[in-house]
């Protein structure tokens, strides 16, 4: 009886902090030591996904979010593409700095490229992440953009899988902003291909059924006990914890929400029916209303 109570409170209390600093320390050694990016970046982050999956199993928030709701192969396929997307995100910006005009070049000067990585890796994260909570909170107010988003709304349970459940172009558009205003401002594809490679593990983190806490910092942390309430089912109760990695942005904005009664199975999903093949949720946001 002992040692189940210390093995669920290792998983709950160690299991965020050493996965996920253990991944981002082991990124950071490959940009620092000058390590081939592909595939030591990606084996990384799938590694720390999949304990994240299997810890899922052993001690899972809710046990009805382990069950198959006949949406993992789509998520499968979402992932997939999604992941592609992230780990592209290097190379897209390496390429980009070789089409930006020489104004654009001389912003980059301001960048801190002096400063030791892990700032670096910091400070291109709060752009990008300031940017991913404005396009996130600016797609719960627009129409359209909506339309996109809700897919990512849609999953009726929470698990490791369904983070990276997403329209490609609500993806692109979430992204681009603070993408571009980083790499604009100098960061080094490596540093931004670092943050993204790390953020992909927090990710599985964020929707996970993992039962974990990571105690007064969940004031700060977009973790799961903060984002379950952006999934609840009522619409105008999910206008709430917008942030990707960063919780500061609702703090700031007011959009922040923590109780301690969580969100429970059969309480999250959207009131709208979405279809649940991989095709036609692609084509869903497009297709007109009667």
């Amino acid at each position: 009886m002992v040692e189940s109570h210390v093995v669920q409170s290792s998983i709950r209390w160690g299991s965020y902090p050493l996965i996920f600093l253990g991944c981002s320390f082991l990124q950071w050694q490959i940009i620092e030591q000058g390590l081939p990016y592909w595939p030591l970046t990606p084996l990384v982050a799938t590694a720390g996904i999949v304990l994240i999956a299997l810890l899922e199993r052993i001690q899972p928030y809710e046990a009805a979010w382990n069950n198959d709701h006949d949406d993992t192969v789509v998520d499968v396929l979402h992932a997939a593409f999604s992941l592609i997307l992230i780990f592209t995100v290097v190379e897209i910006s390496t390429l980009s700095r070789q089409f930006l005009p020489d104004a654009f070049l001389n912003i980059a000067s301001v960048w801190p490229a002096e400063s030791p990585l892990w700032i670096q890796v910091l400070l291109a994260g709060a752009i990008i992440d300031f940017g991913l909570w404005f396009m996130h909170w600016l797609s719960h107010q627009n129409h359209f953009l909506w339309r996109l988003h809700a897919l990512h709304h849609s999953s009726e349970r929470l698990y490791w899988l369904n983070g990276e459940r997403r329209h490609p172009i609500s993806a692109l558009l979430l992204a681009s902003p603070g993408l571009i205003a980083a790499i604009v401002l100098g960061a080094p594809a490596p540093v931004i291909g670092c943050w993204f490679a790390s953020i992909a593990v927090h990710l599985a983190f964020q929707h996970s059924n993992l039962d974990y806490s990571v105690g007064i910092f969940r004031h700060v942390l977009g973790v799961a006990e903060i984002h379950r309430w952006h999934h609840k089912r009522e619409y105008e109760d999910a206008q709430v914890n917008f942030g990707e990695f960063w919780m500061i942005w609702d703090q700031l904005f007011t959009t922040f929400k923590y109780q301690k009664n969580g969100v429970r199975a059969g309480e999250v999903g959207m009131r709208e029916d979405m279809p649940r093949t991989y095709l036609k949720q692609l084509q869903w946001p497009f297709v007109r209303r009667l």
